[in-house]
């Protein structure tokens, strides 16, 4: 025994001596596309340490073949030498035999596997014809294909699973159960809130309230979808902030798709509220509202814009003009342009739009304003002409 691990220790010992050349000059980095993720000398390291393992386990493996050997001479250490021996070629008996048996049910996953391979091919190929339009289901519309598809392959996935199960070797061991179940239990507590956007995800797809592209708003906020993924909606708003929405979220509130409307009737209708006193006459101020919606360049001439009159307060009219435009991509730009031409026309037509403060002088010269405060008038006449130097 002691010759033969010098012998092993020597060979080893010239392995160990050879190896660092050797790697030098014949090993190669390994790379994953353009990343390098081991030099050359790393490989050598990692070699060296394997063979290191591999020395030990040599040694390890003459003695346990020696050992027993010596055992077996004297009737009385026999039992302990058959005992060691049981301890080695008992476990790889049994392995042995066990995939001996497994045999018949690695053929059947086989078969399994092979099947659910081809009804997913198919099942990719219908998709892909769906969604390029070349075949046309009644009611099932072009963008349902992919997502149809991966919700179709995931429960393919989870039925391949519950049929392979049982072949499984150790499947009925009270170890195996509990792993699985521990598992099960792990993902259903640890992964609520991503199934619940899962889930929202698929109503949202089917639902098809927007697709990527589209200008909405949820809640307060307003932008163009530019993602939609299994878990959260990501939207740029005109500002270019980037904002990302849980799925849930979007099940949970209401939406706006300035999109739809376009793709329905041609255009969209835009509108702006405006308030003036009763002093200027309505019909003006409405053939003044729709000249501005004319002059704007973003706002459609079919259907002619229009003037609602929305009510009538104490001191002041509201107005709203409605008007058409396609342009639902800048609709900031639109409104601004809006504004500027409402401004324009009703300084040409020489009326004020500041706005109104109403109030009633009373007999000790103070006027009372609309908000319940007062000024006296004399006072401040008097600071004028002060600060002027003129009695004018």
């Amino acid at each position: 025994q002691i010759f033969a691990i010098k012998q092993i220790n020597k060979l080893f010992g010239k392995l160990f001596r050879l190896l660092p050349a050797f790697g030098a000059a014949r090993f190669k980095p390994i790379r994953v596309k353009h990343y390098q993720l081991l030099n050359t000398h790393q490989i050598t390291n990692i070699a060296l340490i394997a063979l290191r393992g591999v020395h030990y386990l040599a040694i390890a493996i003459f003695l346990f073949l020696t050992i027993p050997l010596i055992f077996g001479i004297f009737p009385i250490t026999r039992s302990l030498a058959v005992t060691l021996w049981g301890y080695v070629f008992n476990p790889i008996e049994t392995i042995f035999f066990s995939f001996i048996f497994y045999i018949p049910n690695l053929f059947t996953i086989a078969v399994i596997v092979f099947i659910a391979r081809y009804v997913l091919r198919g099942m990719e190929f219908i998709s892909e014809e769906i969604a390029k339009g070349r075949l046309v289901l009644g009611g099932f519309y072009p963008d349902w294909a992919k997502p149809t598809y991966t919700l179709l392959k995931y429960i393919l996935y989870a039925f391949l699973a519950a049929i392979i199960y049982p072949y499984l070797p150790g499947s009925e061991s009270a170890a195996f159960k509990g792993v699985s179940i521990f598992a099960g239990l792990l993902f259903s507590l640890g992964s609520s809130s991503a199934i619940g956007n899962i889930v929202a995800g698929l109503v949202i797809t089917y639902m098809r309230p927007f697709k990527v592209g589209d200008r909405i708003k949820v809640g307060d906020v307003i932008g163009f979808v530019v993602e939609k993924s299994t878990m959260v909606t990501r939207i740029v708003t005109h500002k270019n902030e980037h904002i990302t929405m849980p799925n849930t979220m979007l099940v949970s509130s209401s939406s706006i798709n300035y999109n739809k409307a376009i793709e329905a009737d041609g255009s969209m209708i835009i509108y702006v509220n405006m308030t003036m006193g009763y002093a200027v006459p309505w019909r003006q101020i409405h053939k003044l509202l729709v000249e501005a919606a004319k002059r704007a360049k973003y706002i459609e001439k079919t259907p002619e814009p229009w003037v609602q009159q929305l009510g009538l307060e104490d001191f002041y009219a509201t107005y709203q003009l409605n008007a058409a435009t396609k342009c639902v991509d800048i609709l900031p730009a639109v409104y601004s342009e809006l504004f500027q031409n409402m401004q324009d026309v009703f300084i040409e037509a020489g009326i004020d739009l500041t706005a109104q403060h109403f109030f009633h002088i009373t007999q000790t010269g103070e006027v009372a304003i609309k908000d319940g405060g007062s000024v006296n008038v004399k006072s401040v006449i008097d600071t004028v002409k002060d600060v002027v130097g003129s009695k004018k």
